[in-house]
Parts: C-alpha cells; sequence; structure tokens
C-alpha cells in the first residue's frame, strides 16, 4: 500500500479577534471560526507511527493562534499570513484548504456569519 498523501484537519477552532476594516471592529473585536485541511506527506509516519514524522494538529494550532492576534483589515490578508507561516513553519505542507468565518459581520443581516475559503499550494514541494 502506498499512501503519500495525508489531510489534516482542524474543525472550527474558535478565537475572539480584532479584524476588519471598520474602527469599531478594531475596537471590540469579533468571534471568528477558521477550519484548515492540510495536505502533507505522511508516508514515513505510516511506518514509525511517531509523530516527528506527521504534522502535528496541536502545533498547526499555535501558529494559527499567533497570527490570530495579529489585527489586520481584510480576511483574505488574514489567510495570507496564516498560510505563510505555515509553510515557512512546515515545510513539508503540499497544500492548504483555509476557512475563516466572521460570526457577526457588520452587514445588517441575520447569518450564521461570512468569510472566506481558499486553496494555498507550497509551489515549493515540487507537486
Amino acid at each position: 500500500m502506498e499512501v503519500t498523501k495525508c489531510y489534516i484537519r482542524l474543525k472550527n477552532l474558535r478565537f475572539h479577534a480584532f479584524h476588519g476594516v471598520l474602527p469599531q471592529e478594531r475596537l471590540t473585536g469579533n468571534d471568528y471560526l477558521v477550519s484548515l485541511c492540510i495536505g502533507f506527506d505522511f508516508s514515513e509516519a505510516l511506518k514509525s507511527d511517531d509523530v516527528r514524522d506527521t504534522l502535528n494538529y496541536a502545533e498547526v494550532y499555535q501558529v494559527v493562534a499567533s497570527e490570530m492576534k495579529v489585527p489586520g483589515n481584510l480576511l483574505e490578508g488574514l489567510a495570507g499570513r496564516i498560510g505563510k507561516k505555515l509553510v515557512e513553519t512546515f515545510p513539508k505542507i503540499i497544500d492548504i484548504r483555509l476557512c475563516i468565518t466572521k460570526k457577526n459581520p457588520p452587514m445588517g443581516a441575520d447569518s450564521d456569519g461570512a468569510g472566506i475559503e481558499v486553496h494555498l499550494i507550497n509551489d515549493k514541494t515540487g507537486r
């Protein structure tokens, strides 16, 4: 059996953060959900059963949490920063699907939130 790519998933990580273009958003903040699906070669972990040979989702969470603390205007910019930092920290990442939802967007609508979904590809993995 040959499997070379695994998807590590973190679903609906909850944060209170201060992103947005309106002054009130930067002052009071908002609640956010972040979900990730990260492609990673885990063929060595199949044999070794050692966390050092895979992508440790606790360490991924720490990177995301750190970037969520840095205020920014756009969710797109936030997604770019999170993706860049993850690939810098874990260069064997192949690709990342990242969803960020602002739970209470200031748009006057009754909704479950507004957000973005991006697919980022690490061009240095050669895949």
